[in-house]
C-alpha cells in the first residue's frame, strides 16, 4: 500500500514502484507485487490501483488544514479502512508528513491492540522521505522511531541526525531521485555575458508559482507584477510551468489581468525549460532542488496564511527555507518570505541575478557542490532494495 499526497510525492512513488518491480524480478518472487493506495496520475500509470487521487486534496499550513479538516478526516478514515480490508505486507508513506505521520501512528495503534482482524497482521511501515523534523519539530523523532520500521532518506545529513537521537532506528540514505530523473538532460551553455548585460539574451526567465491552486492564486499576481518591472529593463522570454491542466487554466485567468506581460504557460516538461533558463523565480519546495540540479540561479519565495506563518516562526529552527541553501550552509538563493514577497523585492532580486554574470557563475559553482553531495544514480533502486530486505 502506498500513500502520496502531492505531485512531487506522486512522482517519487511512481519511480519507487518501478524499482520495486525490478527488485521482484531480480529476486524471482513467486508472485508479482500488488500495489494499491492513494496518490496521483503518475502512480496510476506505474500500475498502482488508486482508491482516490490524493493530489487533488493536497493542502499545506495550519489554517488550510483546519478549513479542510472534515474532508481530510474522511479520506484518512477511508484509507485506514482500506488497509484494514487489504492487510498489505508493507505500507509505504511517501512524503506528505502532516497526513502520513498520523496514518503510521493509527496503523501501529491498531496492530498493537492485538484485537480482531489485526491479531496476525504485522505490516512493515516505511517512510519515504524523511519529514523535515530537524527543521521544525525535533520532538517527533521518537514518535517516528516507534511507528516506522524503516525511513529512507534522500539528503546526506539525515542519517547521522537520526543516529544521534534514536540510534536503534533504521534510517538509510539512498540518494536523491532527481539524479536519475534528469541524468539524460543537461543544461545548455550560459548566455554570453555581454549579451545578458545588454538584455539581448533569448534564454528565458522561468516562473514556478507552485503546485496547488491556493499557491497559484496567492503567488502569481505578485510574480506577474514583478515580471512587468523586469521586462521593462531586461526584455526576454517568460515561461511558466505548472503540473496540470487545471492549474494552467487558473494561471491563464490570472495572467489575463496582465496583458502587457507576454508569458507562455506550459504544462509539465520542466526539465526542458530548466536546461535553458537564465534565472528562475520559484515557490519554496521540491522544485528548488530541481533548479539547483540544472544550475539555475533562482529567487525563492513563499507566502502562507498569517496563522501558519506565525506558528512557523516559533517552530522552525533552521536559518533557511530553501533546501539548496540548507545543504550549502549559506544564502545561495535569495529568499523572500511572507511580507518580503512583494513585486518590488522580487523584481529587484531577479534583475540583480540577470545583471551580474559573475554572481550567477558563483551560484552555479556552489550548486555543483550541493548536487554532488546527493549521491550517485540509483536512488529509487536502492530504496526498493532496502524495502525488500525487510522481508
Amino acid at each position: 500500500m502506498l500513500i502520496a499526497g502531492e505531485a512531487s510525492g506522486d512522482t517519487l512513488a511512481a519511480e519507487l514502484v518501478g524499482a520495486l518491480k525490478q527488485s521482484a524480478l531480480a529476486r524471482k518472487f513467486s508472485a508479482p507485487i500488488e500495489f494499491f493506495g492513494a496518490g496521483g496520475p503518475r502512480m496510476a500509470a506505474a500500475g498502482v490501483s488508486l482508491s482516490l487521487d490524493m493530489t487533488q486534496h493536497a493542502v499545506v499550513g495550519v489554517w488550510e488544514v483546519v478549513k479542510h479538516y472534515p474532508e481530510l478526516r474522511g479520506i484518512f478514515n477511508q484509507l485506514v479502512q482500506l488497509a484494514h480490508d487489504r492487510q498489505p505486507d508493507a505500507i509505504i508513506l511517501v512524503d506528505y508528513p502532516g497526513f502520513n505521520l498520523r496514518f503510521a501512528q493509527a496503523i501501529k495503534r491498531l496492530v498493537r491492540s492485538h484485537g480482531g482482524i489485526f491479531k496476525n497482521w504485522r505490516p512493515k511501515i516505511i517512510g519515504y522521505v524523511s519529514p523535515q523534523i530537524w527543521a521544525w519539530h525535533e520532538s517527533r523523532v521518537h514518535q517516528i522511531a516507534r511507528n516506522f520500521d524503516l525511513l529512507l532518506s534522500i539528503f546526506p545529513f539525515e542519517k547521522a541526525w537520526y543516529a544521534e537521537r534514536v540510534p536503534q532506528f533504521q534510517v538509510e540514505f539512498v540518494g536523491h531521485p532527481l539524479i536519475d530523473r534528469y541524468a539524460q538532460t543537461q543544461p545548455t551553455q550560459p548566455a554570453n555575458s555581454q549579451a545578458a548585460a545588454t538584455g539581448e539574451s533569448n534564454r528565458p526567465i522561468l516562473f514556478l508559482p507552485g503546485s496547488r491552486e491556493r499557491e497559484i492564486k496567492k503567488h502569481l499576481p505578485v510574480m506577474l507584477a514583478a515580471a512587468r518591472r523586469i521586462i521593462a529593463q531586461q526584455p526576454r522570454p517568460l515561461i511558466m510551468v505548472v503540473p496540470n491542466d487545471a492549474l494552467a487554466e487558473r494561471a491563464r485567468q490570472l495572467a489575463s489581468r496582465f496583458p502587457e506581460v507576454p508569458i507562455a504557460i506550459q504544462i509539465g516538461n520542466l526539465a526542458e525549460v530548466l536546461a535553458r533558463a537564465e534565472v528562475a523565480i520559484a515557490s519554496s519546495g521540491t522544485v528548488t532542488m530541481e533548479c539547483a540540479y540544472f544550475g539555475v540561479p533562482t529567487v525563492v519565495f513563499y507566502k502562507t496564511s498569517w496563522a501558519t506563518y506565525q506558528l512557523g516562526r516559533r517552530l522552525v529552527s533552521v536559518k533557511y527555507l530553501a533546501m539548496p541553501n540548507l545543504l550549502a550552509g549559506e544564502t545561495v538563493y535569495p529568499e523572500l518570505i511572507q511580507n518580503d514577497f512583494t513585486p518590488e523585492n522580487l523584481a529587484r532580486e531577479t534583475l540583480d541575478l540577470l545583471n551580474h554574470s559573475d554572481r550567477r557563475a558563483n551560484i552555479q559553482a556552489t550548486l555543483k557542490r550541493v548536487i554532488a553531495s546527493l549521491g550517485t544514480t540509483g536512488a529509487s533502486q536502492r530504496a526498493a532494495d532496502a524495502i525488500v530486505n525487510l522481508f
